[in-house]
């Protein structure tokens, strides 16, 4: 049995945003828009202007002829004369054609249920005060019982880690129900009113895996882990299917308007089992998606054993690399712990000014049967690993359980894997397992991690690109959206710069990776991380996904990786987004 999963939804949540999905859409239905359709020796495409391929073998082109979604040649406009004709489209775009950049690792569903809450994050509200003001604000905009919403809260980054209490809600809105969500999505912050509206009060009993704080025996609106902050999320306004939709198209858009052209959904049916995925193929027959979308299946769902749950998704249809180019699912998630800045995450020595290092969501057993499971289901494990004692956790089980010589090539990987040691790293190399990087973890949390979290030592070995590029790895670099805004140029800058945002001090240099690794890990890395090998660079025979940006990233200064701007993305050749 799962003894405390961060990621294990309640049943409310289905009521709650399962219920907007229809249940005519557990019928996968692929709309193979990504189908490549026989190319020619023609091209019906010529792109001409300044490209940058990310292939060493020819690193700039000046023309780029694509047929069948494909690209058929590379080179010089007079290189690619023998492949046009009459009815060749020339277009000649105005700024850098770079590949799509892939993000491996977000959240579509789970950021719907909060994706037009108020952004209290530490850029908005730079002091605990200002995060108070703003909500006692939001209250006073608010009609009176009607909810007051907030997001992306972290008191790890205010001085004393200082939380949002039901006292203090209640004193700035009394008359409004408020839920304020943290950063890490692993706790919310209720007041009175909240707390009531859902049914909840002094003599709630912890479901598993969740916690409401109390003090002296009341409640403190403090509500920790999944499966409680869905009792109290449930109260909220339900979305329609509409809602839903129009919500998953924004967010896809504003992956593309960051140069995204492929992604990682990374948590799919958490909150309405196989619906999600079969609503993604739906939308998708509609009007193709702005980013093709790749899955990893949510390993738990409420009262089902793995082998249950892995049975639910086959018998729906969903099984390894099923789907079509736009919506493909790939992988098997297991979360084995919790977060490190909300300090659920698993630790072998106790966080600062605390007796305890987090704890472990599974049993040694129940870990090995869920991964079993998904191992021979023929899925890739994507295992979310925070803490370096779930880093330890995860590759012992996987020591266990994977074939010494090395089986099908499925990539397993880590997700996080935060604060890896060297004996790690080289065991992953060994296994033939690839860590993903939270990379923003060192420009938003790094000083608090090195001064109050869990101090220098430890710190130091916060997301350790460089070194695991050293160890033969192949990391990739990812948002976590919502925790962090999904932005690849930004994810590299920082694993080139680890410059932290509190204090622009550079979070152990060591672990600096340089220009080449940071772009590879948001490229061609983390395509191969998500079974997109045609993907990540502009050669002949890949997939014809481009980003239309205003610099050229491999030229130019990381220091502005952040700010380049992009005015349109293609897949296939055809536009997906446009500025």
């Amino acid at each position: 049995m799962l003894r405390s999963c961060s990621c294990s939804i309640h049943p409310v949540a289905g009521a709650h945003l399962g219920a907007a999905v229809p249940t005519v859409s557990s019928v996968i239905e692929p709309a193979h828009h990504g189908r490549r359709r026989s190319s020619t020796d023609r091209a019906e495409l010529l792109v001409v202007g300044r490209i940058v391929t990310n292939d060493p073998s020819m690193p700039t082109a000046e023309a780029m002829a694509v047929a069948g979604g494909s690209i058929i040649g590379l080179g010089s406009r007079a290189d690619l004369e023998g492949l046009t004709d009459a009815r060749t489209r020339t277009v000649a775009p105005d700024g850098v054609i770079i590949p799509g950049l892939i993000e491996p690792h977000m959240h579509i569903w789970t950021s719907l249920l909060n994706l037009d809450w108020a952004d209290m994050s530490h850029a908005t509200c730079p002091t605990f005060d200002a995060s108070v003001a703003m909500v006692k604000d939001l209250a006073a905009r608010t009609p009176d019982g009607q909810f007051v919403l907030g997001k992306l809260f972290d008191p790890s980054l205010y001085p004393g880690e200082t939380v949002l209490t039901r006292d203090i809600l209640d004193q700035v809105a009394p008359h409004n129900p408020v839920i304020v969500m943290n950063a890490s999505m692993h706790f919310v912050y209720a007041n009175s009113a909240a707390l009531a509206a859902a049914g909840i009060d002094d003599s709630v009993v912890d479901p598993p895996g969740g916690r409401f704080g109390r003090v002296d025996g009341r409640l403190d609106g403090v509500v920790g882990e999944a499966s409680a902050m869905m009792m109290l999320v449930g109260a909220l306004p339900r979305p329609t299917e509409q809602d839903l939709a129009d919500g998953i198209r924004r967010i896809l858009r504003t992956a593309a308007s960051r140069g995204v052209t492929s992604l990682r959904e990374a948590a799919t049916g958490t909150l309405a089992g196989v619906g999600e995925l079969a609503l993604l193929h739906r939308l998708n027959g509609v009007e193709r998606l702005a980013v093709r979308v790749s899955t990893a299946q949510f390993s738990v769902m409420s009262g089902r054993s793995p082998a249950e749950v892995a049975a639910a998704w086959a018998d729906a249809g969903v099984t390894p690399f099923s789907g079509d180019e736009m919506v493909r699912a790939d992988a098997w998630k297991v979360v084995t712990d919790g977060s490190n800045q909300g300090r659920s995450g698993y630790f072998t020595q106790p966080y600062l000014g605390e007796t305890a290092g987090g704890r472990a969501n599974w049993t040694p057993e129940t870990l090995r049967e869920v991964l079993s499971v998904g191992i021979d289901a023929g899925w890739q494990l994507m295992i979310h690993t925070n803490g370096d004692a779930a880093i330890e956790f995860a590759l012992t089980a996987l020591e266990e359980l994977l074939p010494a010589e090395g089986g099908a090539d499925l990539r397993h990987r880590l997700e996080h894997c935060s604060f890896a040691t060297d004996d790690h790293l080289t065991r992953m190399a060994a296994l033939g397992v690839s860590p993903s990087f939270l990379m923003n973890h060192v420009y938003y949390w790094g000083a608090a991690f090195r001064d109050t979290i869990l101090g220098p030592t430890r710190a130091d070995r916060l997301d350790r690109v460089a070194s695991a590029c050293a160890a033969g790895l192949r990391p990739s670099l990812h948002s976590d959206y919502n925790v962090t805004e999904i932005n690849p140029l930004q994810s590299a800058r920082t694993a080139v710069l680890r410059r932290t945002q509190t204090d622009d001090t550079v979070l152990n240099p060591a672990e600096c990776a340089t220009p080449a690794q940071a772009l590879a890990a948001i490229t061609t890395h983390a395509a191969w991380q998500i079974h997109a090998d045609d993907r990540g660079s502009l050669a002949v025979g890949r997939r014809a996904d481009w980003a239309v940006a205003s610099a050229d990233p491999w030229s130019s200064d990381p220091e502005g990786w952040a700010d380049i701007t992009f005015t349109e993305t293609c897949i296939d050749g055809t536009p997906a987004w446009q500025a």
